[in-house]
C-alpha cells in the first residue's frame, strides 16, 4: 500500500529548524545544528529511499491522519515535538481547526514528522508517537506529548516518561514496547525527514493547505483553508 501523506507531499513545493512565529529562519544566522539533519540517538538515523511498505509503516501511516476520506481539503503540518513554536501552535490552534474544519468534514488533517537535530529527543518523541499510530492512538499521544513538552524535553534519558504517556492513552504496552525497541517506524519518520529536506524545508511548523504552504507558528492557516475551500469547485 503507498503512503496517501507522502505522495500527497511528493506533489507539492515544500519550504518548512524550529522558528520563530511569524518568520521564517534566518539562514545568516541560524547554526548548521538548527537543520534537519539525523538527530544523534541510540537509533540508526541514515536516510531513507522510498517509502516502507509493511504492515506496521503503513498502519502508522493512516494512523497520523484524521478527518473523512471525502474531505476535499488537506492540512499537513510539519512539526517537531520538542519545538516551541510547534508547541504555541498546537495549544492556540490545532484544537479550533479538528472542532470547525475536520469535524465538520472538510478537511483531512495529516502529521508530518520533521525532528530536528538541534532537539534531542525529537526523534524519540516521534518514534513514541507513530509507535502508537500502529494501534491508533497517534492523536492521544500527540496531544499529550505538546501538553507535557516541559516535562520531558529536558531529560537525559525521556523513554521512561514516554512510557508511562503511552500507557496513560490506552495503548497495548508489550506491543509498543517491541516497537519502539525495534524501531519499528524509524524508516517512516526518515521518509518524512527526507522528503522535506530534499526539498530545502528549514522550519517548524510549516503548514501545507491545499496548494498554499505557510512557515511559523502565527501563520494564518484558517484563512488558507478557507481560500482552499472556496476554491473547490462548486
Amino acid at each position: 500500500m503507498s503512503s496517501p501523506l507522502l505522495h500527497i507531499l511528493a506533489a507539492v513545493a515544500l519550504v518548512a529548524a524550529c522558528s520563530r512565529p511569524g518568520a521564517a529562519a534566518d539562514k545568516a544566522s541560524t547554526p548548521a545544528a538548527t537543520t534537519p539533519a539525523a538527530a544523534t540517538t541510540g537509533a540508526t538515523t541514515k536516510t531513507t529511499g522510498p517509502m516502507p511498505h509493511d504492515s506496521i509503516s503503513d498502519l502508522a501511516d493512516r494512523g497520523r491522519i484524521v478527518g473523512d476520506s471525502s474531505a476535499p481539503v488537506w492540512v499537513i503540518v510539519a512539526s517537531d515535538f520538542q519545538c516551541p513554536y510547534c508547541k504555541q501552535w498546537e495549544d492556540a490552534n490545532y484544537r479550533g481547526v479538528v472542532k470547525d474544519y475536520v469535524k465538520t468534514g472538510r478537511v483531512r488533517l495529516a502529521f508530518l514528522n520533521m525532528p530536528l537535530s538541534m532537539h534531542p529527543n525529537a526523534l524519540p518523541a516521534s518514534e513514541a508517537a507513530m509507535c502508537a499510530a500502529v494501534q491508533g492512538k497517534f492523536w492521544q499521544m500527540h496531544d499529550t506529548l505538546f501538553a507535557s513538552q516541559a516535562q520531558w524535553e529536558v531529560l537525559p534519558d525521556p523513554r521512561a516518561k514516554f512510557d508511562s504517556i503511552t500507557k496513560a492513552v490506552g495503548a497495548d504496552m508489550p506491543r509498543w514496547r517491541t516497537c519502539m525497541a525495534q524501531h519499528s517506524t524509524l524508516a517512516l519518520i526518515n521518509a518524512d525527514r527526507d522528503r522535506a529536506r530534499q526539498a530545502g524545508v528549514n522550519s517548524t511548523p510549516t503548514f501545507f493547505v491545499g496548494n498554499q504552504i505557510l512557515a511559523g507558528a502565527d501563520a494564518n492557516v484558517r484563512g488558507a483553508i478557507d481560500a482552499a475551500l472556496k476554491a473547490r469547485p462548486k
